[in-house]
């Protein structure tokens, strides 16, 4: 059997239904999988051994670019000369049921109109599967790439899960910035929304606090100048450079611990067992799943999973005490 898994973006959402990966082998091993995604999140995918083939697109750029869109039609429709007998929608966007559609398998499923964003891409689907929108994210993930190949997946099992993220360890640089004296923490610093960011002067009180080797990993010009804000304030913290997403999976299984906000990099621990802590303020922490050493802090705000409020800052409540005490506990 050959199926094809849409998920275009993003990178948490990515890392949270690639968990599902192990499960579907398990269930059956003959099966092949394909996974479709934003050409800038492939290589989260690269290297894991269940999938055969990742197959990109750009749609994002067709935002800037309408004159692409022939040229985007064309490459997705040549995916569907794999004759793939099941197509996945994991994303539920009219967007991926579309690329579904092109990708002609002989079943398409997606989520069920109570269970998804854009009630329209249920058209597309054959087989429409009800998931709780406002369940776990990480459940949900599990649920749609399960449910269309017959089986379900216990959340004791994914409590189990095997490590699920591979990297090239090739980039000895980041040695470097690695303590051989003291813990290695990384910071995620950046998300979507500033609303869902940490302050800036809390990490920093975070890492005097702490006193171990804190590493800040950054994503874009504005993240770049809070990192070396901090950096600049503290003798244990450094700015890293820009890494792709490769080098961060290395490097968050190389550290100790990862703090930081609601988003895909800070997600990359949980994929790779590594511990972490995850601050939530505007969005629900039904976004993922607490271990022994993957935690979270929310803010006091009541979060609506239907209408995220962008403009709930809550986050910046959250004290730095409670931050330094819970990463005491996971570093012991």
């Amino acid at each position: 059997m050959k199926i094809a898994i849409v998920k275009l973006s993003a990178l948490g959402d990515i890392v949270h239904a690639m968990v599902a990966l192990q499960f579907i082998k398990a269930h059956d091993a003959t099966i092949e999988i394909d996974w479709i995604v934003e050409q800038g999140f492939a290589e989260v995918l690269r290297h894991n051994p269940d999938i055969n083939q990742i197959l990109t697109v750009n749609l994002k750029a067709l935002k800037h670019n309408k004159a692409g869109l022939l040229k985007e039609i064309k490459k997705v429709r040549s995916f569907a000369n794999n004759h793939y007998d099941l197509v996945i929608d994991a994303q539920g966007l009219l967007k991926s049921a579309i690329t579904a559609k092109f990708l002609g398998g002989k079943t398409i499923a997606g989520f069920d109109k109570n269970s998804i964003r854009e009630k329209i891409a249920t058209f597309f689907y054959q087989q429409k599967i009800y998931c709780p929108y406002d369940g776990n994210t990480i459940d949900r993930n599990v649920k749609i790439l399960s449910a269309p190949l017959g089986f379900t997946v216990s959340p004791a099992q994914i409590h189990e899960k095997k490590v699920f993220l591979y990297f090239d360890d090739n980039n000895t640089e980041l040695n470097d910035y690695l303590s051989q004296d003291s813990k290695n923490l990384l910071f995620v610093i950046g998300s979507t929304w500033e609303s869902r960011n940490y302050p800036k002067e809390k990490f920093l009180e975070v890492a005097e606090k702490l006193q171990q080797n804190v590493l800040i990993a950054w994503g874009n010009e504005a993240e770049k100048q809070k990192a070396e804000w901090i950096a600049e304030r503290s003798n244990c913290v450094r700015a890293l450079p820009k890494l792709n997403l490769n080098d961060l999976k290395a490097l968050i299984a190389k550290t100790d611990l990862t703090l930081g906000n609601d988003t895909g990099p800070t997600h990359i621990a949980w994929g790779l067992n590594k511990p972490s802590i995850v601050l939530f303020g505007c969005t629900p922490i039904s976004r993922v799943y607490q271990t022994k050493i993957n935690k979270v802090i929310k803010s006091s705000s009541t979060v609506n999973p239907y209408k995220l409020n962008k403009e709930d800052y809550s986050i910046q409540e959250i004290e730095v005490n409670e931050v330094v005490g819970l990463i005491n506990i996971l570093l012991k």
